[in-house]
């Protein structure tokens, strides 16, 4: 089994930053993918970012350039930077570990843009 938890959600206003982290423990393999997605109400959820263990990044079209992923893989931790924050980003931001055919998601932390 593999553990995630997450942590740093919050309520913020338009325009400002939040810093997610997910701490993975348990059955961790060395080459696996760490992720993030989201799903506001009402929507599907959809991919925010995706960083593998062997470098490899990616990030939704509607975060590009506002956000920023990364890990540490001592820590097996992965981090999620959100700047300029606007109120569609607002939406339950989950953790998601895939690695030796596992996969495995965090609860979710709440993330609310609003004045």
């Amino acid at each position: 089994q593999v553990q995630l938890v997450e942590s740093g959600g919050g309520l913020v206003q338009p325009g400002g930053s939040l810093r997610l982290s997910c701490a993975a423990s348990g059955m961790i393999v060395s080459i696996n993918t760490l992720a993030w997605y989201r799903q506001a109400p009402g929507k599907q959820r959809e991919l925010v970012a995706v960083s593998s263990s062997v470098g490899s990044i990616s990030y939704g079209d509607s975060v590009k350039g506002r956000f920023t992923i990364s890990r540490d893989n001592a820590k097996n931790t992965v981090y999620l930077q959100m700047n300029s924050l606007k109120p569609e980003d607002t939406a339950v931001y989950y953790c998601f570990y895939s690695g030796g055919s596992r996969a495995h998601w965090g609860q979710g932390t709440q993330v609310t843009v609003s004045s």
